[in-house]
């Protein structure tokens, strides 16, 4: 991975007919995009620039902080939603939902100052049954190319791709599938090349999908199982290739993301799955907690060994590896080390908790965040881990935090003269 910036130039691409159900037509020709350019002082997507939840080499965040220490700015987020931030250039963007207005948006803030530079409304009406507590209106978070941003909503009992410029106007916008609310809907967005990959699994039949990211047009799709599942798609290195790996259904898929044939298909995970899947470069791991408590282990390269496989639930908050090890946050705040190569538990200790948001690593110490807003912040080994601080900011939230550029960028929810406000905080030294 680059150490300052990105850029990946895709030349002229040739759509070829896909394996399965891919609704596709191949010798399609799709046009070269602009090049995806961020730096690693941003978090772009979902898991951050290295798309998996670890933040480059050579941050160093705030390690204390209340809501008087340490906040360069705050900024009121309108409605209501728990994605996470996301930061590219001089821009934060994030989404929400207004249930009295009935509108799902995105916002922009300046990442230095927090002023709210545009909102704009992807969708004015059609509001679907959210689903359980957890579920909001708005909980995909953004994905930007530097130039564009691309978000998924769930609206008027389907899942849209919307694609907006980095100044908020709309380019176009995308039918991904029919769906059938069960617990509610927070896949994100992945960019890759000339593309962007989309997923929105249900109980009527889901679907996982490509878009051309300039056109908007349909590059690739696969019909999926028709089950509840709420994962998004992920892009891993594994087994020396760029594969998207998608988890759920029972299902560990591999696709090649510009083509969306798909590489290899095994039983490996449980139905319903929420975490994004890590790699060691030779295994990826899936966790589910619906019909029952899973880590798997499965190798990537089209074999279809799963490796190892132990019954703990870790349902919600994705895990990390870390130098050959898996560590993991569980729903109920007990930290785990296992080795990621044979499965063996090197330690488990409880922190706290619930835990919905996912654990961020940076300048080389874990940030887990519970549901109260209470955020741990531990160092982890394959010895042990060491508590560093305790942090209190807000009453409650359950969006990951963004963490870039020495700065950590929070969402959390502020209860203020007995009414629920959310807030986006920008912290740093």
């Amino acid at each position: 991975m680059p150490r300052v910036y990105m850029v990946l130039a895709v030349a002229l691409l040739f759509v070829v007919e896909s394996t399965g159900c891919a609704e596709q037509q191949s010798g399609t020709a799709i046009a070269t995009p602009a090049a995806i350019s961020v730096s690693e002082a941003d978090w772009p997507w979902w898991r951050g620039f290295q798309r998996n939840g670890i933040a480059p080499d050579g941050q160093s965040p705030p390690t204390t902080w209340s809501k008087d220490e340490n906040v360069i700015w705050k900024a009121p987020i309108p409605g209501r939603g728990h994605s996470s931030p996301t930061v590219v250039g001089d821009r934060v963007f994030i989404t929400t939902a207004d249930e009295e207005q009935q509108t799902q948006s995105v916002i922009c803030f300046d990442r230095e100052t927090g002023n709210q530079l545009w909102k704009t409304d992807v969708h004015t009406g059609g509001l679907t049954d959210k689903g359980n507590k957890k579920s909001t209106q708005a909980s995909s978070t953004v994905a930007c190319d530097g130039e564009r941003l691309f978000i998924n909503f769930l609206n008027n009992d389907a899942v849209y791709t919307t694609a907006l410029t980095i100044d908020g106007k709309k380019l176009w916008q995308k039918k991904v599938t029919d769906y059938v609310v069960h617990q509610g809907y927070g896949s994100s967005p992945a960019i890759y090349g000339s593309v962007v990959i989309v997923s929105a699994d249900n109980k009527g039949g889901g679907a996982i999908a490509a878009f051309d990211r300039e056109s908007g047009e349909l590059v690739w799709k696969h019909k999926r199982p028709s089950e509840p599942n709420y994962a998004s798609p992920i892009i891993l290195n594994v087994a020396g290739k760029d594969q998207v790996i998608f988890t759920g259904c029972d299902l560990v898929s591999s696709y090649d993301p510009l083509t969306g044939k798909q590489n290899w298909e095994v039983e490996g995970a449980t139905t319903e799955c929420v975490t994004s899947t890590p790699t060691d470069g030779n295994l990826v791991f899936s966790s589910g907690g619906y019909p029952k408590n899973h880590i798997s282990a499965i190798r990537g390269d089209g074999s279809g060994e799963i490796a190892w496989e132990n019954k703990t639930r870790v349902y919600v908050p994705s895990m990390l590896v870390i130098d050959g090890h898996l560590y993991a946050v569980s729903d109920k705040g007990i930290v785990y080390c296992w080795k990621s190569d044979s499965g063996e538990e090197l330690w488990k200790k409880r922190i706290g908790g619930p835990f919905t948001s996912t654990p961020v690593l940076a300048g080389g110490r874990l940030y887990a965040t519970t549901e109260d807003a209470t955020t741990y912040v531990v160092t982890v080994s394959p010895e042990g881990l060491e508590n560093v601080s305790k942090n209190q900011l807000g009453d409650e939230t359950y969006a990951t935090p963004a963490i870039c550029g020495n700065r950590i960028y929070m969402r959390v929810v502020e209860t203020v003269d007995g009414e629920r406000r959310e807030m986006l905080y920008c912290l740093g030294e």
